[in-house]
């Protein structure tokens, strides 16, 4: 009888408490923190609802016409102090070729949300156990972002009063930005700093490069945001220090996923095995 009511005692405590444990405090935040596999009906009801938030609350933000005109000269003054005032250049030097331009004014227009999507739809078919992490740097570096344009607004080179700068959408006529043209009063044309192009280009350029297999893919992944730097600073959608400030929002965000799930996104497993349904002992009879 001691025997039987000890065994059955170690069996409770061996196999009740443990779950128990893991749906409140520390065993919690553990099982939310895991790599999880992601559902695909979620994750596009998640980006969908996601960007169409980022897209009301960055054109939300007061338009600063007054401010951000101000910025634009503070910080092209200070570029030009510096000597690395290089925006006007390469405006000017692309603008004289139309076939290079009017691509990047398309470049501009779609490749930010297609190669984008493209890593997005890649990592959740092909790295599963690292999708959630990777998605976190870009949705936590896009979240920081609309504190930039609501801090510190800034008008394009474009729009710069008196300057010399090319509005290339308009002046070849080209389906490009949304802050150019018949578009323009869709979307706050004084948000450029700090650069989502950049943040998001360089968060695709840095998955491809840690993840991909094919040598040649890893250095697609780095020519990427690197094309796209030439492409935001020739059609004077913004400045080269716009880039910074997206590398900078860009840090955060991987600072966050790191600080959520203990390292990298890129460090963790590529596959999340299937849950294993654990066997909870149930009192029997002597």
């Amino acid at each position: 009888m001691g025997d039987a009511t000890a065994r059955t005692g170690e069996r409770l405590e061996d196999g009740v408490p443990r779950p128990v444990a893991e749906t409140t405090g520390r065993g919690l935040l553990r099982r939310l923190r895991a790599p999880r596999r992601p559902r695909l009906w979620f994750e596009i009801l998640l980006i969908a609802l996601s960007y169409w938030t980022y897209s009301l609350v960055r054109n939300a933000v007061p338009e600063q016409r007054t401010a951000a005109l101000r910025n634009a000269d503070w910080i092209w003054r200070v570029e030009n102090q510096l000597g690395i005032a290089v925006e006007e250049s390469v405006n000017h030097a692309v603008n004289s070729v139309t076939w290079l331009v009017v691509g990047m004014n398309y470049y501009y227009a779609t490749m930010h949300f297609v190669v984008t999507l493209g890593v997005l739809v890649w990592l959740f078919r092909s790295h599963p156990g690292r999708y959630a992490a990777t998605r976190l740097v870009l949705f936590a570096t896009t979240g920081v972002a609309l504190a930039g344009y609501y801090l510190f607004p800034l008008a394009p080179p474009r729009l710069m009063t008196g300057g010399h700068f090319v509005d290339t959408v308009l002046v070849h006529q080209t389906w490009g930005s949304m802050a150019s043209g018949d578009l323009k009063n869709m979307s706050n044309q004084y948000a450029a700093m700090p650069s989502m192009h950049i943040g998001w280009s360089v968060w695709c350029g840095l998955t491809v490069f840690a993840l991909a297999s094919v040598p040649w893919v890893r250095v697609l992944g780095l020519v990427y945001p690197a094309l796209t730097l030439v492409v935001i600073v020739a059609t004077a959608n913004h400045f080269w220090l716009d880039a910074v400030g997206g590398v900078a929002c860009l840090a955060f965000g991987y600072g966050v996923a790191a600080v959520w799930y203990g390292r990298l996104p890129y460090a963790l497993p590529r596959v999340v095995p299937r849950a294993v349904r654990r066997r909870v002992w149930l009192p029997g009879r002597a």
